[in-house]
């Protein structure tokens, strides 16, 4: 099982505030923290991250012994990805509609790379399957409702799909999707899920929710490796 702590534009545009959310993220169980590369970037907008903090992140992942991904959204976030040297890429849905050039040139670089299939809507997946592409169901709706994921995959391994990224109020959707062979979830990751800043803090977990997730996955997955 793979657990990505999203924490996204959570740090409200103060990345010290990061530095928690990495800490609490690595406490909670997760195996990787995902920030977002080339959105809402611009010049005094809440995500504007440049070389500097880019390393500045990197650097307290590497110290708190958590992996470091970032979604990589434009052209000029895959430039400046580059400056880090990432075990694997994650690619949102957004990017896979708009700018399917964009995500080739990602996977041409040979990692893994975890690409999520929210706003995908022809039958067959964007690129060919790959030991080093993963790819994710996903609901492109903040919230999603209950009645938004009556698609969700009934067996992941019978399916195109890897994993699961969670957009829902809660954790019980990412355990129905582990019970159902998904081997990778992401979900969103806050301090205070009333913050009104962004609307990703009010589907996001708390750290006591995703270590909860984390734990019992963990367990429904090692039951599924035994045969139960």
């Amino acid at each position: 099982m793979l657990f990505i702590a999203e924490i996204g534009m959570n740090h409200n545009g103060n990345f010290d505030l990061a530095y928690e959310l990495i800490k609490q993220a690595k406490y909670a169980g997760a195996d990787i923290v995902k920030f977002q590369l080339g959105w809402r970037d611009s010049k005094g907008d809440i995500n504007q991250i440049d070389a500097d903090v880019l390393k500045k992140l990197n650097n307290w992942c590497e110290y708190f012994e958590i992996d470091f991904m970032v979604s990589i959204i434009t052209e000029h976030a895959f430039e400046l990805a580059k400056n880090i040297d990432f075990k694997r890429y994650k690619v949102a849905s957004r990017t896979v509609k708009d700018n399917l050039d964009l995500v080739k040139k990602i996977v041409n670089q040979g990692k893994e790379t975890i690409i999520s299939l929210g706003m995908w809507d022809k039958s067959e997946p964007p690129l060919k399957k790959t030991k080093k592409i993963k790819y994710l169901w996903c609901k492109s709706k903040y919230p999603a409702e209950p009645w938004d994921l009556i698609d969700l995959p009934k067996d992941f391994t019978k399916s195109i799909y890897d994993g699961y990224s969670d957009h829902s109020i809660g954790i019980e959707t990412p355990l129905i999707a582990i019970s159902r062979g998904s081997k990778i979830i992401e979900k969103h990751f806050t301090l205070d899920k009333s913050d009104t800043t962004i609307r990703d803090h009010a589907l996001s977990a708390l750290p006591d929710e995703f270590k909860t997730m984390v734990q019992i996955g963990r367990d429904i997955s090692r039951k599924i490796k035994l045969g139960i």
